[in-house]
């Protein structure tokens, strides 16, 4: 059961829900092509060098190592990071073993920003800004579409 369950009080309902854009990846993917790419070059490298090939195998495989921890990393990250509107509260939770969440009241918010670079635009995640009633303002960061999420918050009956 996810954290944005446990903590619904009664009467109040889950309106939308979603997590970290898959970007959380990024790293790994990167690593991968990287560690490919050294996979596949010890294949072309002359067999009176086998000392070279043998070195790029064993940079491929120190890269597959690397590509496992950011996967392992980028999995952790988006498997414990939620973010919720319910009918009453904007929810965010993070954190696997060490937890931060922020809760506000639907009524405390009065202006939701949307920040997204060229790159966030085109694979669909931003940043989410809820400004809160007294200046408080909370950054929820590599959400996955960020838009939807927004709508969500402001198209609340007044």
């Amino acid at each position: 059961m996810s954290y944005v369950q446990r903590v619904l009080q009664p009467d109040e309902t889950l309106v939308y829900s979603t997590t970290r854009h898959w970007f959380v990846y990024m790293r790994a993917i990167l690593c991968a092509i990287v560690g490919l790419a050294l996979l596949i070059g010890s294949q072309f490298v002359p067999p009176e060098e086998p000392a070279a090939a043998k070195a790029l195998l064993v940079a491929a495989g120190v890269v597959g190592v690397v590509t496992l921890w950011f996967w392992l990393i980028g999995f952790i990250d988006r498997a414990s990071t939620e973010f919720a509107v319910t009918n009453r509260r904007v929810i965010y939770k993070d954190g696997l073993i060490r937890r931060r969440t922020v809760e506000m009241n639907l009524a405390a918010v009065e202006s939701v920003d949307v920040d997204q670079s060229i790159l966030g635009r085109i694979l669909g995640y931003g940043e989410v800004r809820v400004h809160g009633t007294g200046g408080s303002w909370e950054p929820y960061p590599r959400i996955s579409d960020p838009l939807t999420f927004r709508s969500h918050i402001t198209a609340r009956p007044a």
